[in-house]
């Protein structure tokens, strides 16, 4: 394994733990001092409300358990098998420490409580957690990777 290749392992998997560890704390924080259900007043139109998920993110498609819990592994293996297949092109160890920081964070959640934690609330927004927001930025950054590559292809060619 060359030394790119092993460093951008070693850069997604400590992404990934950061916001496993970031996403479990703050998490935790707001369950001690938040109220199921209760709404406090950010900035602006941010707010923070305790709620629980039993759905994928963004509370879209209810239900738990195993289902939930195999897809979410499942969703981890492409990414780490996507990231496998040329880990030192720049941004993959972002979007996959990214996406297995979240993952693994909602993942952590529905094996211990049943639930997932969710706590940001915007306007016409369903409730969210820091994963998602590592979820999210996750896939938008694989996806630009992609489509950039797919756009130097066809120059190239």
């Amino acid at each position: 394994m060359s030394d790119r290749v092993a460093r951008a392992w070693w850069l997604a998997a400590l992404l990934a733990v950061f916001v496993l560890v970031v996403d479990q704390v703050v998490k935790e924080v707001i369950a001690h001092h938040i109220v199921l259900g209760e709404q406090v007043d950010v900035l602006g139109p941010l707010k923070l409300t305790l709620t629980h998920n039993e759905g994928v993110a963004f509370g879209l498609a209810s239900g738990s358990g195993v289902g939930l819990i195999l897809v979410t592994v499942i969703a981890l293996g492409v990414v780490l098998w996507l990231f496998s297949r040329d880990p030192a092109r720049p941004g993959m160890w972002v979007a996959t420490g990214l996406l297995a920081g979240g993952a693994l964070g909602n993942l952590l959640d529905r094996l211990r409580h049943g639930h997932v934690t969710d706590f940001i609330e915007l306007p016409h927004w369903p409730p969210f957690n820091l994963a998602d927001c590592a979820i999210t930025c996750g896939v938008v950054i694989l996806l630009v990777i992609y489509v950039r590559e797919a756009e130097r292809a066809e120059r190239d060619s």
